[in-house]
């Protein structure tokens, strides 16, 4: 048979005690602090009402709904834009309607312009590497930002009818660029 011999322990101080508990509810309280820290934006856009998440990362959310067709990566949008930085810093805004080739943008930009029918209105939020990842494109815009756009999509076109309105005005001696003013898509 065995004998277990027992080692007689020292009574613990009570305040021994209490400081063990508030360490460990301070080391809770931590680990939560740090927890909610590394829920960044694009995690708690994601719980937003009124917010969609599509499978590529990008978010969006309409402002204003369209109605119609949806550009496709052989159209020219034209658009107004306004492009923020998560501070809430302007980078880039359109001062009038732009025309964009829908396969000319960054990722991100080109996946919403896809999804939104004429005349709608979205506000994107596109993560680093839906927009310009770890290159900077200009000193306004940090490498690895997430991008923040709000987008009107006002019309679009297939990309070789404007090709085709661009040469006519070139053989009439204008010069221009993107969609003419005052083109009127069939559609």
């Amino acid at each position: 048979m065995s004998t277990v011999t027992a080692v007689p322990l020292r009574p613990v101080k009570r305040s021994y005690l209490v400081y063990l508990w508030i360490g460990l509810a301070l080391a809770l309280v931590s680990a939560f602090a740090l927890a909610r820290q590394g829920d960044d934006v694009m995690s708690r856009n994601a719980r937003a009402e009124g917010v969609v998440t599509t499978a590529s990362g990008l978010q969006y959310k309409v402002l204003k709904p369209g109605a119609g067709a949806k550009p496709t990566n052989t159209d020219v949008a034209l658009i107004n834009y306004e492009g923020k930085l998560l501070n809430g810093s302007t980078f880039d805004k359109s001062q009038q309607p732009t025309p964009m080739p829908v396969a000319g943008v960054v990722p991100g930009f080109s996946e919403a312009l896809k999804l939104m029918p004429k005349g709608a209105k979205y506000r994107v939020w596109l993560p680093a590497a839906l927009g310009y990842g770890d290159k900077s494109p200009s000193p306004s815009i940090p490498a690895n930002s997430t991008l923040v756009f709000d987008i009107e999509l006002v019309d679009f076109l297939p990309q070789e009818v404007v090709q085709r309105m661009q040469q006519q005005q070139m053989m009439m001696g204008g010069a221009g660029g993107g969609m003419p003013q005052g083109a009127q898509p069939q559609r």
